[in-house]
C-alpha cells in the first residue's frame, strides 16, 4: 500500500465524483492498485481557473474496469472517506513546492508533476495534510449549553495542533474532526449565510450562527463534500432534517404540505423562494443529493 496524488480538474473529461470514484486509463492501473487500501490526495492543477491546488483526501477501497469505457478503469472511493481540506493547499506554499516527491536532484521540478497519478511519500503526505486541516480559534463553533465546551474542543483538536504523538491517519476517520471540518468549509462556501433564508447571524465571539447540513446524511452514505452540503440555520437545519423543508435541482425551495404553518415558514424563506448557493460551482448542491433527499426525507 502506498500514499498517491490524483490529479483531478473541474472540467475534467473523466468521469470523475471524487467521493465515489476516479476514472483513469490503463496506463496508471498498476500505481492505482498500489494506493488499494490506502489514502489519496487530490490535486486541482494550477491550469484551472479558480484552482484549489491540494483540495481533498480519500481512501481507494478497490479498482474495477469501466464497464461503460473500454481500456479505462474506476478507482471506487470507500463510503464515508472522502473530506474536503479546511485550507486549499497551493502546490507552491511559502516555503516552496510542497510535493518534495516531484523534485530532481537539483531541486527543480521534474516531469513526475505532470503525472496524473503518482506515489507521493509520507513526509509529502503529512506535510499536506498538516496544512489542509490546519485550524484555528477564529472557526470555533458557536459555545451554549447544548454544545461542548471549548475547553472540550481545544482538547479534541489537539492531534492536529502538535506534531508529535499524532496519528494523521487516524483522525481522518474521526467523526467529530470530519464534523467540524465540514462546518468549516460549508459555512466558509456560503459566507456564513443561510442558504434559506439568506440571514447572516454573527454572535458575539464574531462566530457564524449557522449549522453545516448534510443533503444526504453521512449514516446513509453521504459524504463530507461541500456539495453535499447546505449552510442553515438552527431553525430552518431542523426543518430539512424532517422533510418540511427540500429543494429542486435547480435550488427552488420547497414547502411541505405536512408542514402545519407553511405560510409562517413562507415568510421566513428567500423572497424569490431560491436557495442562495455558493459562488463556485464545484461547492454547490449536487443535484443527486438533492434527488436523495426529496425521495426519502422530504414530506411531499
Amino acid at each position: 500500500m502506498t500514499f498517491c496524488v490524483f490529479i483531478h480538474r473541474s472540467d475534467s473529461i473523466y468521469d470523475d465524483s471524487p467521493a465515489e470514484r476516479y476514472q483513469f486509463p490503463r496506463q496508471y492501473l498498476k500505481r492505482v492498485e498500489q494506493c488499494i487500501g490506502d489514502w489519496i490526495i487530490y490535486y486541482e492543477p494550477s491550469k484551472v481557473a479558480d484552482t484549489r491546488g491540494y483540495f481533498a483526501v480519500a481512501k481507494v477501497e478497490q479498482v474495477v474496469p469501466d464497464p461503460t469505457a473500454k481500456y479505462m478503469y474506476l478507482a471506487l472511493i470507500e463510503p464515508g472517506s472522502y473530506l474536503d481540506f479546511a485550507n486549499a493547499v497551493p502546490f507552491n506554499g511559502p516555503h516552496g513546492v510542497v510535493e518534495r516527491g516531484v523534485l530532481n536532484a537539483e531541486g527543480k521540478n521534474s516531469g513526475r508533476a505532470q503525472s496524473a497519478v503518482r506515489p507521493l511519500s509520507p513526509q509529502d503526505f503529512n506535510r499536506i495534510i498538516d496544512l489542509g486541516l490546519a485550524e484555528d480559534d477564529s472557526f470555533l463553533p458557536r459555545v451554549d449549553t447544548f454544545e461542548p465546551a471549548v475547553s472540550q474542543l481545544r482538547e479534541e483538536r489537539t492531534p492536529f495542533l502538535f506534531k508529535v504523538e499524532r496519528d494523521r491517519v487516524a483522525n481522518l476517520g474521526s467523526r467529530l474532526v470530519r464534523d467540524r471540518l465540514f462546518r468549516r468549509r460549508v459555512v466558509a462556501a456560503y459566507g456564513s449565510r443561510c442558504a434559506i433564508t439568506g440571514l447572516k447571524l454573527i454572535n458575539g465571539g464574531g462566530r457564524a450562527e449557522v449549522e453545516a447540513a448534510h443533503i444526504k446524511p453521512v449514516e446513509k452514505g453521504g459524504p463530507d463534500i461541500v456539495s453535499n452540503g447546505l449552510a442553515l440555520s438552527g431553525t430552518v437545519h431542523w426543518m430539512f432534517d424532517r422533510g418540511l423543508i427540500g429543494l429542486e435541482d435547480d435550488l427552488n425551495i420547497l414547502i411541505s404540505r405536512q408542514a402545519n404553518d407553511p405560510e409562517s415558514i413562507r415568510s421566513m424563506i428567500n423572497k424569490n423562494s431560491i436557495a442562495t448557493a455558493p459562488q463556485r460551482l464545484g461547492d454547490r448542491p449536487h443535484p443527486a443529493f438533492l434527488t436523495w433527499h426529496r425521495e426519502h426525507i422530504f414530506k411531499h
